[in-house]
């Protein structure tokens, strides 16, 4: 099957990019997702001016909405693969760790730390707001099924873990609205596999986070190995 976009479809993308607000969003949008008010705050623009911009951004096929599993009434934006390719991650510094949150400490964030020690000399922890009391056997599973390893039995609350210098990375809609607002972080809107308990859900996370390490992992220089 023929992957490569369109002349048309790629005219879209660099036109919608074309405007500074546009492309700040996309630069914003490319290491996390974020809520249209977060992406106003951030930029110091009015909501309104955000909105359009947004639509703008979803009519060329660079981002789209999705409604947050946590509180229904919030929408987050992410960026969609196919504009990936017009964008340059912008560089972070280097943290201390990267502590990949979720709420239960139980599948998105456990993931996420592996696969970010596969691909990256910064240290990688994992941590829950609310931790449950073992990894999800499908995970475990999971994991294995890409050559990962898991440790079934451990979990870790995010007071017990995050320190200063950390990077937290917030893997579902729940942490991300429950972390303390003076955190620095990213966010991930991964869909959490556990209601559904089906291999296809958990596979579908995996994805989702092996796609995301693999675009912030270069705009994080590594440290070296000792």
């Amino acid at each position: 099957m023929n992957t490569e976009l369109s002349l048309e479809t790629r005219a879209r993308v660099h036109a919608a990019l074309g405007d500074p607000v546009r492309l700040a969003i996309a630069d914003a949008l490319a290491v996390g997702d974020a809520s249209p008010g977060e992406i106003a705050a951030g930029l110091g623009l009015p909501s309104n001016l955000i909105a359009h911009h947004l639509n703008v951004l979803a009519e060329a096929g660079v981002a789209e909405r999705t409604r947050s599993e946590a509180d229904r009434r919030r929408t987050y934006v992410r960026l969609l693969p196919q504009a990936l390719a017009a964008l340059r991650t912008p560089a972070l510094a280097t943290p201390r760790r990267v502590v990949f949150v979720c709420t239960r400490n139980s599948a998105r964030s456990q993931l996420a730390a592996a696969l970010w020690a596969r691909h990256s000399t910064v240290p990688a922890a994992s941590a829950g707001t609310d931790p449950a009391p073992r990894v999800h056997p499908r995970a475990v599973r999971t994991a294995k099924k890409h050559g990962l390893q898991l440790d079934p039995v451990h979990t870790s609350h995010v007071d017990d873990v995050t320190q200063a210098g950390d990077l937290v990375i917030a893997v579902c809609d729940h942490a991300h609205e429950n972390l303390p607002t003076d955190v620095v972080r990213l966010h991930w809107s991964v869909p959490d596999p556990v209601p559904a308990n089906t291999d296809d859900a958990f596979e579908t996370a995996y994805a989702d986070l092996a796609a995301r390490v693999e675009r912030l992992t270069p705009a994080i220089p590594a440290k070296e190995r000792s």
